[in-house]
């Protein structure tokens, strides 16, 4: 198995608060790139959202392959943002893509 890093974008349509955010930064947290050493050092937040609505989801996930990750990052998005009370009208989410690999195979 390999630690994938996986960069989800999407766009918030309608106002979100601090208190969604939280909500939403908790469901991910086990997800968290901060726990890799390529998030460590590159301080990758796994919930970043800009003055426009859009945002972004760096999450990491153990998996097989690379589209396995991609899979598996998009379900916990998709997740999250159900507990976080939104759905894919009020985020709906761009494709997911690798952004990075976390793997101790030289």
């Amino acid at each position: 198995m390999t630690t994938y890093v996986i960069t989800v974008p999407g766009t918030f349509t309608t106002g979100v608060g601090a208190d969604t955010r939280a909500v939403l930064s908790r469901a991910l947290r086990p997800a968290d790139p901060h726990t890799t050493r390529m998030g460590s050092s590159e301080d990758l937040d796994v919930l970043s959202v800009n003055e426009d609505n859009t945002f972004t989801l760096r999450l990491t996930v153990e998996a097989d392959t690379g589209p396995h990750a991609e899979e598996a990052a998009r379900r916990l998005a998709d997740s999250a943002l159900r507990g976080a009370g939104l759905d894919e009208r009020t985020a709906p989410l761009g494709p997911a893509v690798i952004t990075g690999i976390d793997s101790d195979v030289g």
